[in-house]
């Protein structure tokens, strides 16, 4: 009997140490301090909400904004304002480079951005309107030059004159007849042009 109870006795769970008793204090404040943590997080994401709900309908009632730039965000801030204006019917970019530098554009959708103008903002630069509309005539007017002269095929050069027409005005018409009968007779023995020029060096003489 005497060891019958000293084995029941055994098998129960001895009360904790000092020790251990610490440990499990330390335990049970971290878990309050994390749970505690965790809904100031929510609290804080729910007030965030809010702002930004605030100022999108803020947004929407004036007349006058067709754009809205933020101030840069963090990751969760930038999704929950993204969803923000996604609920209000708008249409949102985030731009930058670096994640701490990244900012969020809304846009109404009736003025809903073009191609160039988020390349403009993603390299950095301010979007320019006027620029941009004086780039694409340029553009435009290149086009439209490329295409006339595509339609006019290659540029066809005239042949040139023959000599007496390439003379007349120096020594006359009916001398530059001459010379072109002198010439064509000169080219029929291998002769050039220098051989004309000797002979209307003589004629000169005379």
């Amino acid at each position: 009997m005497a060891d019958l109870l000293g084995s029941i006795l055994s098998s129960m769970e001895k009360p904790p140490s000092l020790g251990d008793q610490e440990t499990r204090r330390k335990a049970r404040e971290q878990a309050a301090r994390l749970k505690k943590l965790q809904e100031q997080e929510k609290q804080q994401k729910v007030e965030f909400r809010k702002r930004m709900e605030k100022e999108v309908s803020d947004f929407i009632q004036d007349s006058g904004q067709i754009k809205k730039k933020f101030q840069p965000m963090n990751k969760i801030e930038r999704s929950i304002l993204h969803d923000v204006v996604e609920v209000a019917g708008l249409t949102s970019f985030s731009f930058g480079e670096d994640d701490e530098c990244r900012y969020v554009m809304i846009f109404k959708k009736e003025f809903a951005p073009s191609d160039e103008e988020l390349d403009s903002y993603r390299r950095g630069e301010e979007w320019d309107p006027q620029k941009a509309e004086e780039k694409r005539k340029l553009k435009e007017l290149a086009q439209r030059q490329e295409e006339e002269a595509a339609q006019q095929g290659p540029v066809v050069v005239s042949p040139a004159s023959d000599y007496k027409d390439k003379y007349s005005h120096l020594i006359g018409k009916g001398a530059a007849k001459d010379a072109a009968h002198m010439l064509q007779a000169n080219k029929t023995y291998g002769c050039g042009e220098a051989t004309v020029g000797l002979g209307r060096a003589g004629r000169g003489a005379q």
